[in-house]
């Protein structure tokens, strides 16, 4: 005698969303200069100048907004790099900061 076979119905499979053990790239750190009474203009452009290898155009464009606006952003970059910079522009007697870019 046959015997008939009942379907089976299996349940739906588990979807586990797939998880890196490497970090991201996370480039959302501002390094931040800020305006000082110690500081020359000519000197602050040179350190821009050294720490960045920006060219004189660009170093002297972010230390007037320095002097004039009291601060200016001058990076953003992963949080290793931006506190490497802004330990770079504090050993040259800068007041520098890093801010999260929340943006």
């Amino acid at each position: 005698m046959p015997t008939t076979v009942e379907p089976v119905t299996l349940p739906a499979p588990v979807v586990v969303p797939e998880t890196s053990t490497r970090p991201t790239q996370d480039h959302g750190y501002l390094v931040v200069c800020w305006n000082d009474p110690v500081n020359l203009m000519p000197y602050v452009t040179h350190v821009f100048q050294t720490v960045f290898g920006w060219d004189r155009r660009k170093a002297e464009r972010h230390m007037l907004e320095v002097h004039n606006q009291g601060r200016s952003v001058l990076i953003r970059e992963s949080l290793e790099e931006a506190e490497t910079h802004v330990h770079k522009l504090q050993g040259y007697s800068l007041q520098a900061t890093l801010e999260r870019d929340d943006a």
